[in-house]
């Protein structure tokens, strides 16, 4: 549990302007001092943070910047950083850029006029590229994206081993022609691509990828395009849960059944996953974990800025349904 600046007050029978007072090296009596001092060894309080924000004159206020708040992933995680910052006694400026790099250029430029704390961020690929060359006035913790050998902390899925684990689960289940869809803003849609074009050539399968626009209406117009013109795939991989969200649409709208028509997998264990016809085959992403992992990391890059980098990387879990369930006629081995 992260100990606040409430609950050293709260220990020492003082206001919480009273401790940062103290902490700050600011106006308080030598006995209100001893007082805060032996709260904060009671407590564990970390008052590097608290010192730090009063030095360089920053708010206790940190930036989350996500992709887009309407995909349940990024609303899982900012609820568990908000959960988190609460607890720290920090308050939570929530930005969503529709995966467009001027808006993430504009909401960091926001970030350095409000004198935030810290940020925690999703970058898209043109924005980590410029992170790597740019080190922007806070701390930053990148999520869900980050760089190769980057100069940031990060918390991140194990992309390529999770996008592995579908196509293993499609082709133990006696389906070859896999078709795999993937956002094209987002190093996430990179390392997917990565794990699925690597599990197809060792199975001695072609790899099928479609790069688009990580939004339901690319995936729904993609899949409906199979559709009219009779070239559908034995079975796709959606890359996260709007792509997903598409291809179950597209689906319906065709008057098509999952796995008789075409077997779906995807990112996401959403709620909405289970209650789609016999339920979607799906990679369970921990997202409280990441969003809480993510403001751990924050928190503890404000106590040591020269820490090393951390990049933890979090597994996901299969949860399979009966959208990839067995074929009706068998496939010959390729």
């Amino acid at each position: 549990m992260v100990v606040s600046i409430k609950d050293v007050a709260a220990a020492a029978g003082v206001s919480p302007a009273t401790v940062s007072r103290a902490l700050g090296g600011g106006k308080v009596s030598a006995e209100l001092r001893a007082q805060v001092e032996a709260a904060v060894q009671q407590t564990g309080y970390r008052p590097n943070l608290s010192a730090r924000r009063l030095r360089s004159q920053e708010t206790q206020t940190i930036g989350l910047i996500v992709a887009d708040i309407s995909n349940p992933f990024f609303t899982g995680v900012a609820r568990a950083v908000e959960d988190e910052a609460y607890k720290a006694g920090l308050r939570v400026i929530l930005c969503n850029t529709d995966e467009s790099p001027e808006r993430e250029a504009m909401y960091l430029q926001l970030m350095e006029e409000e004198r935030v704390t810290g940020v925690i961020f999703a970058p898209t690929r043109t924005t980590v590229t410029k992170l790597m060359r740019h080190e922007p006035g806070f701390p930053v913790v990148l999520i869900d994206r980050a760089e190769a050998g980057g100069r940031h902390d990060a918390v991140v899925l194990d992309n390529f081993a999770a996008a592995q684990l579908l196509v293993e689960h499609l082709y133990e289940r006696g389906y070859r022609r896999i078709v795999g869809l993937f956002g094209n803003a987002s190093t996430t849609g990179i390392e997917r691509h990565e794990g699925y074009v690597a599990a197809m050539r060792r199975f001695g399968l072609a790899p099928e990828a479609r790069f688009i626009a990580p939004s339901v209406e690319a995936a729904q117009h993609e899949v409906t395009g199979w559709f009219r013109t009779g070239h559908v795939p034995e079975a796709v991989i959606a890359s996260n849960g709007l792509l997903l969200m598409g291809t179950v649409r597209a689906l319906r709208e065709a008057g098509r059944e999952t796995p008789r028509d075409l077997a779906v997998a995807g990112f996401d264990n959403e709620s909405w996953t289970e209650l789609t016809g016999p339920g979607l085959t799906v990679i369970e992403q921990p997202v409280a974990e990441i969003g809480r992992t993510a403001m751990r990391l924050l928190l503890e890059r404000l106590d040591d800025s020269q820490a090393p980098l951390r990049k933890v990387v979090l597994g996901g879990r299969c949860v399979v349904r009966g959208s990839t369930a067995t074929p009706a006629h068998a496939y010959s081995a390729t």
